[in-house]
């Protein structure tokens, strides 16, 4: 049974209220505009077809379920103090809001994956991991979190039980949570954390080496450079993406588990930590444009309509 529950008086000024949806509407926008820049860009160009971008564009994908779905409805409900979507768009939005999360975890395993694979194991990595089998890691790893999540939500019902007016909670039990705790947090933040500093050790360990082929032979030692230079360089971009991507999603958890054992009223903590987590499918596309070279020429081409242009897919985007 819903209690008696209503709306609070809005208490900010009007002028307060529309700078706050102006801001709300901008990064909903940025999030869509830059996760789709970076879904034509891997899509489009042909060269960019790599392993390694097909676990990116997936990254792109969920984000972009939250500029589309997540962020202007949360951020709606956090300037309304109350949930004025409805019983649909709140079972979308806790479905989704599941649902991107789970997609971009384990997508960022995926990535620490694949790049302690090319790193580690480089003949083993350019033999087996090809852009069909990260396609079906990708695709397997959206399979498993929509039949996951459809019956944690289910099962805790998400989607059966009554919504009181004005909120839109996700209900899930002590069992559930922990479960989805130790899968969802725990188990892929561990596994990045171990696969990205043995990443680390091994480029370091391949920076050594190329220096000292360089005394013995300078024209075999200066194609592994390029080639190691571009697998770390890789790695340490990813690393970034990585790092900024737990700096989010540490805050996030830790309030979530605080919150639920504490007796003290922390729920605007818990909301300014679920922003920082949304903000990250913001962030990602702006780590593509300032560290990818690939993605700074794609735009360019975007930009200037040369994708227009017959046979813009084969244009050079990879720098040398």
């Amino acid at each position: 049974m819903c209690e008696d529950y209503s709306c609070p008086e809005r208490s900010v000024s009007l002028s307060v209220y529309v700078i706050l949806y102006v801001a709300a509407a901008a990064v909903a926008l940025l999030t869509v505009c830059g996760n789709l820049l970076v879904i034509i860009s891997v899509s489009h160009f042909k060269q960019l077809h790599t392993p390694a971008n097909i676990l990116i564009l997936s990254l792109a994908a969920s984000d972009l379920l939250v500029g589309v779905f997540v962020i202007p409805l949360y951020l709606s409900w956090i300037i309304e103090s109350c949930w004025t979507s409805g019983l649909l768009m709140c079972s979308i939005f806790k479905f989704v809001n599941f649902q991107a999360t789970s997609v971009s975890v384990h997508t960022v395993s995926l990535i620490a994956v694949d790049r302690f694979l090319a790193l580690s194991f480089p003949f083993f990595y350019s033999e087996k991991i090809s852009l069909n089998v990260n396609c079906i890691a990708a695709l397997l790893n959206w399979l498993f979190s929509l039949i996951y999540n459809v019956t944690l939500l289910y099962v805790n019902g998400n989607f059966t039980d009554v919504v009181c007016p004005g909120v839109c909670v996700s209900v899930v039990g002590v069992v559930s949570s922990i479960v989805d705790l130790l899968l969802v947090f725990v188990m892929p933040c561990i596994l990045i954390i171990i696969l990205y500093t043995h990443v680390f050790v091994i480029a370091k360990k391949h920076a050594t080496a190329i220096r000292a082929l360089q005394v013995h032979n300078s024209t075999e030692s200066s194609k592994n450079k390029i080639s190691d230079k571009s697998e770390r360089k890789a790695a340490m971009l990813l690393g970034i993406l990585v790092f900024v991507f737990l700096l989010c999603l540490l805050p996030y958890y830790i309030t979530s588990i605080v919150v639920s054992y504490s007796t003290v009223d922390l729920f605007h903590v818990r909301d300014v930590a679920v922003i920082f987590f949304l903000l990250n499918s913001t962030t990602n596309p702006i780590i593509y444009a300032l560290f990818y070279p690939w993605f700074q020429k794609s735009l360019k081409l975007i930009f200037t309509f040369k994708v227009f242009q017959r046979d813009s897919s084969l244009m050079n985007v990879q720098s040398h």
